[in-house]
Formats: C-alpha cells, sequence, structure tokens
C-alpha cells in the first residue's frame, strides 16, 4: 500500500514524461508512458511506446501487479503468495495454490465486497430498455435499446468503456427481480458470467454463479469450475466436473487444465451423440495448447471432414477455423520471431463472426507490437488485448491460451499472427 500512495504523490503534479513500463502477475510488460491518474477511480492511462492497439489504454491498479515510472517500481497489486495446502488443493492455473477453505473464504469476501469502481459508476441505461427481462423476449426485430439481452451482447459486450455500468446494471436487476426465483438464477448466472468474461474476476465471478447454483451441464457450471481452478484449487474444479453430464465448454477447460487425456474421452462422448464439429475442434485447441502439433492437426481434419454441421455459415465458419489452424501449425517454423526481418506485416484468420485482421511489428528479432486493426466479434473482448499481450510475453505463437473461454477469438488472433510473421522470415 506505501507503494501506491507514494506513486499517487508521484503522478499528482502532472502527466509522466519518458519510458515506464507496466507488468502484470504473469511477468507481462508493456512500455510506453502513464499520462494521467484518477486516485478516486483507482485507474491509470497509459500509452504503449510503438502506438499499439495491442494493449487497452486505461488500466485499473487491481489489473496491474506494478509498474515502473521514472526508473522506480511501484507495486500496485501484491501478488498473493503461495500458501500451504489441504489434501484437496492440487496445481493451479498460475502460481498460487489454495486451499479449498481458502478458495470459498475469497470468493464469500469478494461477493460482499463491491469492485472499486462500483461507487462511481453511475447506473446508466436507455429508459426504453425493459428491465423485466423476460427469459423468452417476444419475437421480432434486433431491438438492443428495448430487449435487455440483446442490449447486454451488442451495447455492453462491444464496448469495454461500458463494461462497468452494464455490470452494475446486473445488480440492479438483481435486487428488481429479488422475488422472482427464475428471473433471479438468471440474473446472478448473467452477472457472473459479466464479471468472468468482461473482467476476469474469477472470485466475484464464483460468488454470482454460486448464486445462481450454477450446473455443470450448461456453460455458467463449467466456468464456476474454471473460477476455482484460477482462483488456486485444481481438485475443487475436478471434482466439480467429475461423474455428471457435462457442458461442451468443459474440453476447454480440460484442456487448459493440462488433462488431455480427459478431454479427448469426453470429446469422444461427444462425437457419438452427435456433436462432432465443435467438440473436435475444442479437443484440437487443446492438443495444440499442450504441444502435441500432429494429433492437433488430426482433430482439425475431423471438423473438415464433419457432415452434420448446423447450417451453412457454420460449415464455414467452423472449416476455415481449421484449415487455418492446421496452416498455422505448420507454419511454426517460419513463425519463429527471431527468424523474422524487421519491419510490419499484416495478414487475417477468422474469427467467431467473420475475418479478423493484425498488424504486426517485428524489431531486432523480438515481436514488439500485435495490433488487431479490424474485426467483427460480438464478445470475448477482453480477448482483443490479452491475446496479444501473450504473443508478445512469450515471443511465440505456441502455447497460447484462449482466456476465459475465447478461444476462437483468440486463435484468430494466433492464427493470423502466424501467416503474418511467416511473410519475413529470413
Amino acid at each position: 500500500m506505501k507503494y501506491l500512495v507514494l506513486l499517487m504523490m508521484v503522478l499528482a503534479g502532472g502527466g509522466a514524461t519518458g519510458a515506464d513500463v507496466i507488468e502484470f502477475a504473469d511477468g507481462a510488460k508493456l512500455s510506453g508512458t502513464i499520462t494521467s491518474i484518477r486516485k478516486a477511480e483507482k485507474e491509470f492511462d497509459f500509452k504503449p511506446s510503438d502506438d499499439s492497439q495491442s494493449a487497452k489504454s486505461e488500466y485499473r491498479f487491481d489489473e496491474v501487479y506494478r509498474v515502473s515510472y521514472q526508473g522506480k517500481w511501484f507495486v500496485l497489486t501484491p501478488k498473493a503468495e503461495p500458501t500451504p495446502t489441504d489434501s484437496a488443493a492440487g496445481g493451479d492455473s498460475g502460481t498460487v495454490t489454495r486451499s479449498k477453505a481458502e478458495v470459498l473464504a475469497l470468493i464469500k469476501a469478494a461477493g460482499k465486497t463491491p469492485p472499486d469502481w462500483f461507487e462511481s459508476t453511475p447506473l446508466n441505461y436507455p429508459k426504453t430498455l425493459d428491465l423485466s427481462w423476460p427469459i423468452k423476449p417476444p419475437k421480432g426485430p434486433w431491438q438492443s435499446h428495448k430487449n435487455m439481452g440483446q442490449y447486454i451482447w451488442s451495447v455492453i459486450n462491444e464496448n469495454p468503456g461500458r463494461w462497468h455500468s452494464g455490470i452494475k446494471l446486473l445488480h440492479h436487476c438483481v435486487s428488481l427481480h429479488k422475488d422472482d426465483r427464475v428471473l433471479l438464477q438468471r440474473d446472478m448466472n448473467a452477472l457472473g458470467d459479466a464479471y468472468f468474461r468482461l473482467l476476469q474476476d474469477y472470485p466475484r465471478a464464483a460468488f454470482w454463479f454460486q448464486q445462481g447454483k450454477a450446473n455443470v451441464d450448461k456453460v455458467h457450471g463449467i466456468r464456476l469450475a474454471e473460477c476455482y481452478w484460477r482462483l488456486g484449487n485444481r481438485s475443487m474444479a475436478l471434482q466439480m466436473l467429475r461423474g455428471r453430464r457435462l457442458n461442451l465448454g468443459a474440453i476447454k477447460l480440460y484442456g487448459d487444465m493440462g488433462e488431455i487425456d480427459r478431454a479427448l474421452s469426453l470429446t469422444a462422448a461427444f462425437v457419438k451423440s452427435g456433436n462432432d464439429y465443435q467438440a473436435n475442434i475444442l479437443a484440437a485447441d487443446a492438443l495444440r495448447l499442450a504441444g502435441r502439433p500432429d494429433e492437433a492437426i488430426d482433430y482439425y481434419q475431423r471438423v473438415i471432414a464433419s457432415k452434420r454441421f448446423r447450417n451453412d455459415e457454420y460449415e464455414k465458419r467452423f472449416k476455415a477455423r481449421a484449415q487455418e489452424s492446421i496452416d498455422t501449425i505448420r507454419l511454426y517454423d517460419q513463425a519463429d520471431v527471431s527468424r523474422v526481418a524487421d519491419g510490419t506485416y499484416r495478414d487475417s484468420s477468422t474469427g467467431y463472426n467473420g475475418k479478423l485482421s493484425v498488424a504486426v511489428t517485428v524489431s531486432g528479432g523480438r515481436l514488439e507490437a500485435v495490433k488487431i486493426t479490424d474485426h467483427k466479434e460480438k464478445q470475448f473482448y477482453s480477448s482483443l488485448t490479452d491475446t496479444p499481450a501473450q504473443l508478445i510475453a512469450r515471443q511465440s505463437v505456441q502455447g497460447i491460451d484462449g482466456t476465459s473461454s475465447a478461444t476462437i477469438t483468440a486463435q484468430a488472433i494466433v492464427n493470423a499472427t502466424a501467416k503474418a510473421l511467416a511473410q519475413g522470415t529470413r
């Protein structure tokens, strides 16, 4: 805390000049300039040194481990230290392992405490919006100014500047529907989903998924299991996934956790039930992440060979993504950054809703910037900043995780980056 106070004092006199650095909990770093700080909101503005849009321009203190300003480091959010674990605890997604009791206590505390930005965020929404939010909205044309679900999808998801106000609106709906069990359960899961997808606030996401009684036969339950894992208890996640009917998203979670045999076994079960192309592409992604490229290609080819697509658009989209992923794996050697000549290279790949284009900059054998230049994605916007940050931190197109279920968008960024880098191979 003393470092945070010092940083506030240093910046109180005006914007910074010179090269500053922000460092995240996973060790990834970005260079640029801290241009302003808002103490009340506990956030600051940051301009990357290469003018890239690969990083956000606004950061909350709790998103950043530490910052370097004028040659001095200031810790904003101390890393949690590894703690002794009980017999229920296993590995985790990062550096911290917590016991079941510790994870549950963390979730409970987060649920009782509003985020730092909550009080200063106005409850702002169109007065035409129907806050009764029926489970089955009326049929008709898309009306994001009236239909709550469509408002979240089109207005909130696509505009990071509205994420906080959107989450506050969901809190408001929880209070409005407190006497309607069905609507309340839906609202709570929607709120957990927003904390999970938009902010990667796993303690608060888990709290609301728990309140909404999320079950693993739906995607919300898989995300609750992922929260347990990301908060440091592998066993809690695996226990939740054991011996029950699972949502398709469990394949990705198993893959992210390194449980490849379980991911492939579940894939086989979905294939038998007729859902082959979606299951196979998730299995292929898991194998690719695990560093098993030949097996990944085999599963991508199964997607291309499928005859069971939902419709023509799905067939076009999934086949394109599978083929582009195969092409990317075969480009791994050419996409080695150390072999790429200095310059900026552009290419595209297939995302969730169409082509996603990137511009990547290489200098001195290092990947300096990954800029999303065009896309049509409608969800998982966090991957538009997280995936480029991972690429820069790893200096490789291999082993990139699709954060918080954002596999399709993340892989599109990776595939496009690999194709762009291959253009400059020396």
